[in-house]
């Protein structure tokens, strides 16, 4: 017969029983029972009131919910620590006088996972996942994860999983030593034994009392050279490898010790700050789509219009979250094209080790594709991914709009054209809306829905009910050329090349670029996507340009010379070696347009061409805020951040701006 012992003032989130000389501390904390400081007090409690008890012999640690401890209280990292601190509670359970096991389902991620480790024994369920993200925060773990970790699995295994942040599999765990056993099925009956087994042997073994696990040593010069290109300027990562380094030789104590000093400082730099924000924006996205009072169409079987790259990458996005898609091309080359490339692009995850050969195999099994549109007419939605020209999208929704029921949801894939004309090529407007995809589609996180003016509920549900089935972060958008994510880069493309006739060189701002933490410079991402598009986008608005406009002609005139750019060997860089190298024609071209323009070449320093890009990102972040076209200056972050590479441990444009 079990019975409740008082465990102090914290039970409504830590309760204590005893059932036959084994204690059940249990914690729940929704929604993923965060290490705040109403649980650590609880812990702390309830580690003092066993310890007082003779009849206790062992104790199980689990929490209630779908998750073991995924991590601190995010809200309190930057403020000053309140009592009692988690290195204290972690010290009262390892020194506890009976063995502590932690019975893991879920996550058990950063401060959680430091909690289980603190333990004497642990025991996890087979689709349980274990890690230390905290550098994705901009810190490190600061209560003995950099010390315990290394006393539990080989040190090559514990500077991949503080470094780098990804969680590991319950197997995974088990094969490296992190947990001590794989439950069979019940887990915490598994954990029940695991403890008392545990105090049969004896006074429990206090993890810091270990020695380092043997292994292949770690050549720390080699992993700091990689973390330095793989960081791209983000500090957390060198800070973590610094710190397991130091406590590699240093005695536990001394070890401890240090790792606190560097969390404390850690959390409350400007680069934490940053990831904190992104952090927060990333699940305040799409705010307005939380709150939409309708009920989203059936997503089991989806109309994909369009089988290129994105519609391509698109229909394996649905695939890959179980749902059925019937992809229409425009003739029978064109479908087997789309097939073979959807299949094509499933090969690739596999490969990758991303999914498994079965998922993949059943994945493709779910497509449908053909080239009549009436195929889609059981489709409660369809996504239309067609080429970028806004005739050839009307004529699709036409004809969208004769085959589809009435209360079909239609969305296009359109990443600049107006939404608000496209509505008006259908009878009832207001259930088309944009999703604006980022290729790869299968893989980018950020969705943009593009809500025209007539865009209902229904179909802005049936968005944000997409982006959950999909794991995407969905971000609304107003309409306009651009709309977010476009607006903002065509407006610092732009004056790059203002900053080209004005003496710059493409290669010096891409390094600007990269020095900041860009993967790569705006020069070498559109010789990569090819400079074709955007071409022809400038032709189709030329004669809509206001003469009065500033308006380089450098980009048209590589165009026309046939530099397209990696495709053609050639663009604003030159790829007959094999790898992008400044060209002479290049020069001679931007030479030739600053005298047109009337223009005195000069050169730029790093820090000023980027104090350009961020001050325009900025000032037209401002007005798409202003015009109502984004939710707010978060929002804009995350697109940049998720969608358009800026480098994520910045925070984005608007939050370097002190927008909030």
């Amino acid at each position: 017969m079990g019975r409740f012992i008082d465990g102090g003032n914290h039970m409504s989130v830590v309760s204590l029983e005893v059932h036959d000389q084994v204690a059940s501390v249990i914690i729940d904390n929704p929604p993923v029972n965060a290490l705040g400081r109403e649980v650590r007090a609880g812990l702390l409690d309830a580690c003092r009131s066993i310890d007082q008890d003779p009849s206790v012999k062992a104790v199980v640690l689990s929490c209630k919910g779908r998750s073991f401890v995924a991590g601190a209280d995010i809200r309190e990292l930057g403020k000053r620590p309140l009592e009692p601190y988690l290195p204290d509670v972690l010290a009262a359970i390892e020194g506890s006088r009976v063995p502590w096991v932690a019975a893991i389902h879920g996550t058990a991620l950063g401060g959680g996972l430091e909690l289980a480790m603190a333990c004497h024994g642990r025991v996890t369920a087979p689709s349980a996942k274990l890690g230390l993200p905290e550098v994705t925060l901009g810190i490190i773990p600061g209560s003995g994860g950099t010390v315990r970790l290394p006393r539990l699995v080989p040190m090559r295994t514990a500077v991949g999983m503080v470094t780098g942040g990804k969680p590991v599999e319950a197997e995974a765990a088990f094969d490296t030593g992190l947990v001590d056993a794989l439950s069979n099925g019940n887990l915490l009956a598994d954990a029940r034994a695991m403890a008392l087994e545990l105090a049969g042997q004896g006074d429990p073994v206090p993890t810091l009392s270990r020695r380092l696990v043997p292994g292949d040593p770690v050549d720390w010069t080699v992993e700091e050279g990689r973390l330095l290109k793989r960081s791209r300027g983000a500090t957390a990562p060198l800070e973590a490898l610094a710190t397991l380094r130091e406590g590699a030789d240093l005695p536990a104590a001394e070890a401890l010790s240090r790792e606190r000093a560097r969390f404390l400082r850690l959390a409350a730099s400007h680069e934490a700050a940053a990831l904190r924000h992104i952090f927060f924006a990333e699940r305040a996205a799409g705010q307005s789509l939380k709150s939409v009072d309708a009920k989203p169409v059936d997503l089991t079987h989806v109309g994909v219009i369009g089988g290129g790259t994105m519609g391509a990458g698109i229909a394996t996005a649905l695939l890959l979250s179980g749902s059925g898609v019937r992809l229409i091309e425009r003739n029978a080359t064109a479908v087997e094209a789309a097939r073979r490339r959807v299949a094509e692009t499933l090969a690739g995850s596999v490969k990758r080790g991303v999914v498994t050969q079965a998922k993949a195999d059943d994945a493709l099994a779910r497509l449908i594709p053909g080239d009549d549109y009436a195929a889609l007419a059981d489709c409660p939605v369809v996504i239309e991914a067609v080429f970028e020209d806004m005739s050839v999208k009307r004529e699709v929704f036409a004809a969208l709009d004769d085959v589809m029921p009435a209360d079909a949801i239609l969305a296009t894939n359109t990443s600049y054209l107006d939404v608000n004309d496209l509505a008006a090529m259908t009878r009832d407007p207001s259930r088309l809306l944009g999703l604006h995809f980022f290729s790869p589609a299968h893989v980018m996180k950020l969705l943009e829905v593009v809500r025209g003016g007539a865009t209902g509920a229904r179909a802005l549900a049936t968005a944000a009910a997409l982006a959950r089935l999909l794991r995407k972060i969905p971000v609304v958008a107003g309409v306009c050329d651009g709309f977010i994510g476009n607006r903002i880069m065509a407006a610092y493309r732009r004056d790059c090349e203002f900053m080209l006739e004005e003496g710059a060189l493409p290669h010096e701002i891409d390094a600007a670029m990269r020095d900041f933490g860009f993967a790569m410079g705006l020069y070498e991402v559109q010789d990569m996507s090819g400079l074709d598009i955007a071409w022809a986008q400038r032709r189709a608005r030329a004669a809509h340009r206001d003469p009065s406009e500033r308006y380089t002609h450098i980009a048209d005139r590589l165009c026309e010379a046939g530099r397209l750019g990696r495709k053609a060997g050639k663009g604003w860089y030159d790829y007959s070696t094999g790898v992008a190298e400044p060209d002479a024609e290049v020069l001679h071209i931007l030479e030739e347009e600053s005298e047109k323009a009337g223009r005195i070449r000069r050169r730029f320093s790093a820090e000023e061409v980027m104090q350009r890009i961020l001050g325009v990102m900025q000032e037209e972040g401002r007005a798409i805020l202003r015009e109502g076209i984004a939710e707010s200056a978060g929002d804009i972050d995350v697109v940049m951040v998720l969608g358009y590479g800026f480098p994520r441990h910045k925070g984005g444009p608007m939050f370097m701006a002190g927008a909030r």
